[in-house]
């Protein structure tokens, strides 16, 4: 099997320009793996990472990243360009991340909050990229965002690193994830305040 199938090469690259992308996309579905292995190199990295922090566990975020390319290039005769290819190799990882949380076990006092709100507004929450001085209070603070990542249900947190991470605008991940755009903005806005909630009350105990 070709290594861009059957081994994970983590390589950042840029996004790929939409006409080579066209170019990549063609040859892919004639069976090329030396183009879909561009497609791999291109996009592996970001998938990875959105499994990595859906599961938070290294091994199946790896496996799971794996499964993600074989599915595209098995299925990549259905593919038919009315969705960006990022959309679409994200919508299989989503898939893939909720069908393998649904078969862990709920750990006791995980908590999950699907009710959406009366309002659409946003709050505002600062980006957990920011660079405080202090790298002890900024450690600390990731294993506080981190906690409370694991304490959040599929459905928001999902949503929050489409966003946040990707850099996704609402209407991607509308179709990303098949959800309207209001229930976007709503699990955004529950996800955001469960991540306020918890640096809240870190802060208060500090």
């Amino acid at each position: 099997m070709n290594t861009a199938l059957g081994a994970i090469r983590v390589k950042t690259k840029g996004p790929i320009e939409s006409i080579h992308e066209k170019v990549l996309l063609d040859k892919s579905k004639k069976r090329d793996l030396d183009a879909f292995s561009k497609i791999v190199d291109a996009y592996q990295g970001r998938v990875l990472g959105f499994a990595r922090r859906m599961l938070r566990d290294e091994d199946d975020a790896l496996d799971l990243t794996q499964e993600v390319f074989l599915r595209a290039f098995q299925g990549i005769d259905g593919f038919d360009g009315r969705s960006s290819l990022r959309s679409w190799l994200f919508t299989i990882a989503h898939n893939l991340c909720v069908d393998k949380a649904r078969k862990r076990a709920r750990t006791p006092g995980q908590t999950s909050i699907e009710t959406d709100p009366q309002t659409e507004d946003t709050i505002d929450f600062p980006d957990v990229r920011w660079d405080p001085a202090d790298a002890a209070v900024k450690a600390e603070l990731m294993i506080v965002l981190d906690k409370a990542l694991d304490t959040m249900s599929e459905k928001l947190k999902s949503v929050l690193l489409l966003h946040d991470r990707e850099d996704m605008g609402y209407e991607e991940i509308s179709q990303t994830v098949d959800i309207p755009v209001g229930t976007v903005k709503s699990r955004l806005f529950l996800a955001r305040a469960h991540l306020q909630r918890a640096l809240g009350d870190y802060l208060n105990e500090r």
